[in-house]
């Protein structure tokens, strides 16, 4: 029986924050896949080497987590005062579906700055020395995020001594600006889906909970961590080691996003797993990061863990810091209150591998909370350039 040789595609082996993925430019990808559709999303999959019954990802790119099961196409943007078109697809590990549901904040890091490598801005945007300000448009939620990338020598500059928890070599920091983050095109809807700050979630095999349920950044799903029997200074072999406990989480998440009008039925959830996280805050106290450091309660405003893909975060996702941001900003939201309450410009919160920083300026606009932008710092790097390989047949 004959077999189609393996094909190569030009990309890139990126992490961007606490996240890696393969990116890859528009107009390198095979023709199939240059349009949404089963192709494109069969070739993601096989890059990763998904779904993978063993949860390992052996046979492709992908790190058996979701931190690292993530493809990233870039191209020059059509849109006015925008320099780039960014699309993230979040691919399921051990399930055939690619997830296009939301962003992913750590590698919109490497998005800026693999747009510069790739020679996607018009040259006469790259300063010689100094910082390049790439304007990106984030196709999977039609939202502009502003990428301000260290240059030097007309190169982006990757290292550095900015240190970021959850990576373990500093680097050179890119200052991340998400414009108007909160709701409007992200579903349709306002940043406060349900119209209200806390609602009182009903959880089958739960019961009532409190919840702030957000869309900012991604939609998130905000719950206390005393309500469910936790600290809030979980690390996550406490939850992910937990079958019953992920299966729970699993279940507040569904009740969130039908409530929040993301999911028409709970079997839809099934294929939308990027979307919405579920979080859960508490007030300061002191904990050892996976690290080992010490973060004593006088270092953070609050605490926060954070599930992605069915399992605790190693660190944070950005997008959820960017709607950790926007929730402590608006008074009277279970995030604003383990905070302190009052009306804070930026809050620093504790997550398992140690700290974060986050600056959101909540508004009043025609009795609607808005977010106007949210900024954070990250860092990104090129792991490895070339080609990817996959088997000729596998799209």
């Amino acid at each position: 029986m004959s077999q189609l040789p393996q094909i190569k595609i030009p990309a890139t082996y990126m992490r961007g924050g606490t996240s890696k993925g393969v990116f890859f430019c528009l107009q390198d990808l095979p023709l199939s896949c240059q349009v949404p559709g089963a192709a494109r999303d069969k070739l993601f999959m096989r890059v990763m080497g998904s779904p993978d019954a063993y949860a390992a990802q052996i046979d492709g790119m992908g790190g058996a987590t979701s931190s690292t099961s993530k493809c990233v196409i870039l191209s020059k943007s059509s849109r006015p005062d925008h320099d780039v078109d960014y699309l993230y697809g979040q691919v399921s590990i051990d399930k055939a579906f690619v997830d296009w549901s939301g962003n992913c904040g750590n590698l919109s890091t490497g998005a800026g700055a693999f747009a510069i490598h790739a020679g996607l801005l018009d040259p006469s945007r790259i300063p010689e020395e100094g910082v390049c300000v790439a304007r990106i448009w984030q196709a999977n939620i039609q939202k502009t995020i502003i990428a301000h990338v260290p240059v030097t020598n007309g190169q982006v500059q990757e290292t550095g001594d900015f240190e970021l928890d959850g990576v373990t070599f500093p680097a050179a920091e890119i200052v991340l600006e998400f414009l108007d983050p909160s709701a409007d095109g992200e579903e349709g809807g306002s940043m406060f889906p349900t119209g209200n700050l806390v609602d009182h979630l009903d959880v089958p095999g739960i019961g009532m909970l409190r919840a702030t349920m957000i869309s900012a950044g991604i939609p998130t799903v905000f719950v206390n961590a005393e309500d469910i029997g936790y600290l809030g200074t979980e690390l996550r072999e406490d939850i992910n080691s937990n079958p019953e406990a992920l299966a729970r989480f699993e279940a507040i998440r569904v009740a969130g996003a039908l409530r929040m009008g993301l999911i028409k039925t709970p079997e839809e959830a099934l294929t939308r797993q990027h979307t919405p996280k579920i979080a859960f805050v508490s007030k300061p106290k002191d904990y050892h990061a996976s690290s080992g450091k010490t973060i004593q309660a006088s270092d953070v405003d609050l605490l926060v863990r954070a599930l992605s893909m069915g399992k605790l975060h190693h660190a944070m996702m950005g997008t959820c810091a960017v709607a950790i941001g926007a929730a402590a900003a608006v008074p009277g939201t279970l995030v604003n209150l383990a905070a302190g309450g009052g009306e804070p410009d930026a809050v620093c919160f504790g997550h398992p591998s140690g700290t974060l920083r986050v600056g959101a300026k909540a508004v009043m606009v025609n009795d609607q909370w808005r977010v106007t932008k949210a900024v954070m710092s990250r860092s990104a790097r090129i792991l490895m350039e070339g080609w990817v390989r996959v088997p000729g047949d596998a799209f």
